[in-house]
């Protein structure tokens, strides 16, 4: 998370992964905290919460999106930010600190998918954006979750359904419908190594121990007019997607992803006026009673 993941390295958990393999997802993050920033502070805002936290963990939390638009819904809280990544928590504490915020923010470097999670007290609420599904035990990690809360606290579990679509159907001229093709390859290979993406969490919640109060899911459609970052966005998610299934595609296809790609060229997707963000987020929200 929030957050549109390719699934090779991920801030969940971090599986061995090295610190360069985080190379070009620190700023994707970044881009869909700028994109996406407007559906996740009416996420915040729709969470239902007895009172205003006090404490709020952020479980993954990658660059920040989560935190930051936590410490702004919630003026008088702070946020332990937990990841796998250094370098994802050295942008969050770089960005706190420009913010101001610094004082509200603590860092936690750790691995979710350990048997033990280090102490993170006892939260009013947690919040997981893009994270749940990397688990390899996600079982055990939402019985530790539940066990962390403070009692009548709330967990916030929030997915995104696949990565984002950019393209029309009909682009680019020489190859319609490359990127549905492309999704297509990218979802059968993260079928095979992320099996919990796309899961339904309200039953691992309810088995978990806790109440699930509410779900939602928020259609996104934000047309690229609005934000020269959305093709900056599209570009880095294409092209993490092209690096985990390039094997997987058409000769034909990839030379018209190639082209999408090649920033300078003339068919690159930076100078395209169509683009839109289309994507689906689901919220789940579940209380420790």
């Amino acid at each position: 998370m929030n957050h549109a993941h390719t699934h090779t390295p991920h801030h969940g958990a971090a599986h061995g992964h090295h610190e360069h393999a985080m190379d070009g997802q620190a700023e994707i993050l970044d881009l869909d905290a700028e994109v996406l920033g407007e559906h996740t502070a009416s996420i915040t805002a729709w969470l239902p919460l007895q009172t205003a936290p006090h404490h709020i963990v952020d479980l993954g939390c990658g660059t920040g999106a989560g935190t930051f638009a936590l410490l702004d819904r919630f003026p008088d809280a702070y946020v332990t930010a937990v990841d796998a990544s250094a370098e994802h928590l050295q942008r969050l504490r770089t960005k706190a600190y420009t913010r101001g915020v610094e004082e509200r923010v603590r860092t936690v470097q750790a691995d979710l998918d350990d048997d033990t999670w280090p102490d993170l007290g006892s939260p009013d609420l947690i919040w997981a954006s893009a994270s749940m599904h990397h688990m390899a035990h996600p079982d055990r990690a939402l019985r530790t979750v539940h066990d962390t809360l403070a009692p009548g606290g709330l967990f916030a579990v929030v997915e995104l359904a696949g990565h984002p679509r950019f393209l029309p159907a009909d682009a680019p001229a020489e190859r319609p419908g490359l990127e549905e093709r492309i999704h297509a390859a990218a979802d059968r290979r993260q079928a095979e190594h992320v099996p919990h993406r796309g899961a339904d969490w309200g039953p691992m919640l309810t088995a978990a121990g806790f109440t699930v109060e509410g779900e939602r899911t928020i259609t996104v459609n934000i047309e690229g007019s609005r934000s020269e970052a959305v093709g900056r966005y599209a570009t880095g998610v294409l092209r993490r997607i092209h690096s985990v299934i390039a094997d997987r595609l058409s000769p034909e296809d990839l030379t018209a992803l190639d082209r999408l790609l090649d920033t300078s060229g003339p068919h690159s997707i930076l100078r395209r006026d169509d683009l839109t963000v289309r994507t689906e987020r689901t919220v789940w929200a579940a209380r420790r009673i």
